[in-house]
């Protein structure tokens, strides 16, 4: 889980252009300033390049913080839908 993060915390700093931004499983949208819908797609769509997986509707509807988003890209890496 831990390399997965450190990736997803990459992906987020060049996101939101900020190197201090600290990410953790518990991490929400109310938690990183100017995280809003619009962020969020493209949050989206850069980790889905990053790690090479296409979320579904459904799966991102069930991200309530970063460590759902993890659960969910290791669980994808893996073969699981």
């Amino acid at each position: 889980m831990q390399e997965t993060l450190d990736k997803v915390t990459a992906v987020f700093r060049n996101v939101f252009d900020d190197d201090s931004l600290v990410i953790t499983p518990q991490t929400t949208a109310a938690d990183i300033e100017g995280w809003d819908s619009v962020m969020h797609v493209s949050l989206t769509l850069h980790v889905e390049k990053t790690f090479g997986i296409r979320f579904t509707a459904t799966q991102i509807a069930s991200m309530n913080n970063v460590g759902d988003m993890v659960a969910i890209i290791e669980a994808r890496q893996a073969g699981k839908r």
